[in-house]
C-alpha cells in the first residue's frame, strides 16, 4: 500500500499546515551566537585573495534564519555594503542561489520564488502549485504581504494575468488565502462533500472539475482530511485515485498536490526533492527552495518520509547527485543522523 492510500491514520496525525513548530526543522539556532564575529569571518572570506566558501557555508548553514538576518543588518553597518550583493559578487550559480536564499527573510524568499515563477516566458506552473498546496494559510497571507511591499502590486492580480482556466481559478482561492482555519470536524458535512465529489467526478460522464475546486481549496485541512476517509468509504477508491483518473494537465496536478498535502506535507515534499534529482540533470531550484525553507519547519519529517518512500536517504540522494560547495552546503543543511 502506497503511503498516499493508507488513511487511517489521519484523523490523529497534526498537520504541518495547521500545527506551527520548528522542533522539526534541522538548522537550529545557534546558542552562543555572536553576530559581530560572523560578520568578521564572512568579511574575511569575502574580502580576501579568492573566497573562502567554506566559512560561507559554515556561518549561513549553521544559523536559523532570524540569527541571519541580524547577520545582515551587522555586516551592512560594518561594510557599508549588503550581505547580498557581496555574496552575489562573489559567488554565482547554484551555490550563488543557495546563500541568497538563505540570508532572505522566509516569505520574501517564497514571494521571490513566485515572482520568479510568473516572469519571463512562460509561467512555472511546478512551483505555484508546489507552493500554494504546501504553504499554511498564516504563510501565504505573509507571502501576500510581501509581495505588495516589493512590487506595489496585489500578488493575485499579477497571478490572474499569468494563469487561467480551472488550474488558474483554483490557483487564486488558495494564493488568496481563503481556506477555512476552523479546527472543528462536521462529519455529516465530511460526509455530504465526499458524496458531492463522487457524483461530481467518478459516477459522472464528464468531470464537474468546480465541485473539486470549491471543496478542496476552500474547506479546513481537518475538515478534509475527514472527507478523504469519507470518500474512499463512498467510492472504494482514494480521491487522489479519482481526481488522477478524471483529470489532466495542471488542474490534476495542483487538486492532487493539495491531496497529499492533506494528509502529510513532508511526504510531499519529499516526493518532489525525489523528483528533482531523478532522470537526467537535477533541478537544483527545487533542492534549494525545499532544503532551505524546511530547515527550520519540518525538514527532519521530509527526510523520514523520504526514506520510508524510496528506501535510501535523502544524504546519501544528496551526496551522489550534487557536488562542490553548493552539495557541501545543502548537506549540511540537510544533516546526516538519518
Amino acid at each position: 500500500m502506497s503511503v498516499w492510500d493508507d488513511l487511517d491514520l489521519l484523523l490523529d496525525s497534526p498537520s504541518s499546515l495547521t500545527v506551527t513548530s520548528n522542533t522539526r526543522g534541522t538548522v537550529k539556532e545557534k546558542a552562543d551566537f555572536k553576530a559581530e564575529e560572523d560578520v568578521s569571518a564572512l568579511r574575511k572570506a569575502i574580502e580576501g585573495l579568492g573566497t573562502t566558501e567554506k566559512t560561507l557555508i559554515d556561518v549561513l548553514t549553521q544559523r536559523s534564519n532570524s540569527q541571519r538576518q541580524l547577520i545582515s543588518r551587522a555586516y551592512e553597518k560594518a561594510t557599508g555594503r549588503t550581505l547580498i550583493a557581496d555574496l552575489k559578487g562573489d559567488t554565482h550559480g547554484d551555490f550563488e542561489d543557495l546563500l541568497v536564499a538563505l540570508v532572505t527573510p522566509p516569505a520574501l524568499y517564497d514571494c521571490h520564488e513566485v515572482i520568479k515563477a510568473i516572469k519571463g516566458t512562460g509561467t512555472t506552473e511546478s512551483t505555484l502549485t508546489e507552493i500554494f498546496a504546501s504553504r499554511s494559510i498564516r504563510q501565504i497571507k505573509a507571502i501576500s504581504e510581501v509581495y505588495l511591499e516589493e512590487t506595489g502590486r496585489l500578488m493575485t492580480h499579477d497571478l490572474k494575468s499569468e494563469v487561467s482556466g480551472d488550474y488558474g481559478k483554483a490557483l487564486l482561492i488558495l494564493a488568496e488565502g481563503k481556506r477555512d482555519e476552523s479546527t472543528h470536524v462536521d462529519t455529516a458535512k465530511a460526509k455530504e462533500d465526499a458524496k458531492m465529489l463522487y457524483e461530481a467526478g467518478e459516477k459522472k460522464w464528464g468531470t464537474d472539475e468546480g465541485k473539486f475546486i470549491e471543496i478542496l481549496c476552500h474547506r479546513s485541512i481537518p475538515q478534509l482530511r475527514q472527507t478523504l476517509v469519507e470518500y474512499k468509504n463512498i467510492s472504494k477508491k482514494t480521491l487522489q485515485e479519482s481526481i488522477e483518473s478524471e483529470m489532466s494537465g495542471d488542474l490534476e496536478k495542483l487538486l492532487v498536490a493539495i491531496v497529499k498535502c492533506v494528509k502529510n506535507v513532508p511526504a510531499y515534499l519529499a516526493e518532489r526533492l525525489f523528483k528533482s534529482m531523478k532522470g537526467a540533470g537535477t533541478t537544483e531550484s527545487t533542492l534549494t527552495r525545499i532544503l532551505v525553507s524546511r530547515s527550520e519547519i519540518d525538514l527532519m519529517d521530509i527526510k523520514a518520509e523520504y526514506k520510508k518512500l524510496f528506501g535510501c536517504s535523502l544524504y546519501s540522494q544528496l551526496e551522489s547527485e550534487v557536488s562542490g560547495s553548493y552539495g557541501d552546503a545543502l548537506k549540511l543543511l540537510c544533516g546526516q543522523s538519518d
